[in-house]
C-alpha cells in the first residue's frame, strides 16, 4: 500500500482505499478486470509509469494471463527531454517488477504530419482521436507481429481522457488483425485511480 491518506482526503478516496485494502486481504487483485476470452498474452501500451502501475498490477495478478508486456510508443510527448524522462522511469518501473518493456520509435515527424491542421483542437477533440489511433495502430501491429492475444492502453486510466474515445481507438486498431482483441474495462474507477496513486508512491 501507499502512504496513509491525509485527514482531508475526499470521501471517494477514503472509500476506494478501504475497498482496495479489503480486496488485498481477500486476495482479490486480478479478479475484477477480466481479460477478453482466450487471452493469454497482453501488450499494454503505456504513456508513463504512474499511469501504468495499477493496470500492470491488476493484469499481472490475473490467473488467466501468462504474460503482460509494456509497450512504450508516444511520439506525442514533447520536448524530447520529457519523452526520455518518461521512458526511462517506465523502464525502471518495469525492471523493478520484472515485466518486459518494449521501447518503440520516437517518430515525432510522423506525428506532426498526422496532426497537421489540428493544432488548436481542444482536449478530447479530433486531434486526440488521431493521436490515440496512431499509438494504438502501432501497438496493434506489434502485437500482431509478435503473437499477442490482446492490447490495452494506460490512456484509459486518465480521468482527463474520454474513456469511450480511447476505447474506440483500441477497438479500431485491434480489428485490423484477425484474432487480436482490445481489452476494455473501467480503468477510471475510484479503486483503480486510488491504486494508481498508491503504486506511484510505493515504487519510489
Amino acid at each position: 500500500e501507499g502512504a496513509a491518506l491525509p485527514s482531508d482526503a475526499p470521501d471517494w478516496a477514503v472509500a476506494a482505499s478501504e475497498r482496495i485494502k479489503t480486496a488485498r486481504e481477500a486476495g482479490g487483485l486480478g479478479q475484477t478486470a477480466i481479460p477478453p476470452e482466450g487471452t493469454k498474452r497482453v501488450l499494454l501500451h503505456s504513456c508513463c509509469a504512474p499511469c501504468s502501475g495499477a493496470m500492470v498490477e491488476e493484469m499481472c495478478a490475473s490467473e488467466s494471463l501468462d504474460e503482460v508486456v509494456v509497450f512504450f510508443y508516444n511520439p506525442n510527448i514533447h520536448p524530447r527531454k520529457e519523452y526520455e524522462i518518461r521512458k526511462e522511469e517506465n523502464k525502471r518501473f518495469c525492471e523493478k517488477i520484472n515485466v518486459s518493456f518494449i521501447d518503440c520509435d520516437y517518430d515525432v515527424e510522423n506525428w506532426y504530419a498526422r496532426m497537421k491542421g489540428m493544432e488548436y483542437d481542444p482536449e478530447r477533440g479530433h486531434r486526440c482521436t488521431e493521436c490515440f489511433d496512431m499509438r494504438m495502430e502501432r501497438c496493434a501491429l506489434y502485437a500482431h507481429e509478435h503473437g499477442f492475444d490482446a492490447i490495452a492502453t494506460t490512456n484509459a486510466t486518465s480521468r482527463w481522457k474520454d474513456a469511450k474515445q480511447v476505447d474506440d481507438s483500441g477497438f479500431r486498431a485491434a480489428a485490423r488483425y484477425d484474432g487480436l482483441k482490445y481489452w476494455a474495462y473501467d480503468w477510471q474507477s475510484d479503486e483503480m485511480t486510488m491504486r494508481k496513486y498508491q503504486v506511484s508512491e510505493r515504487k519510489h
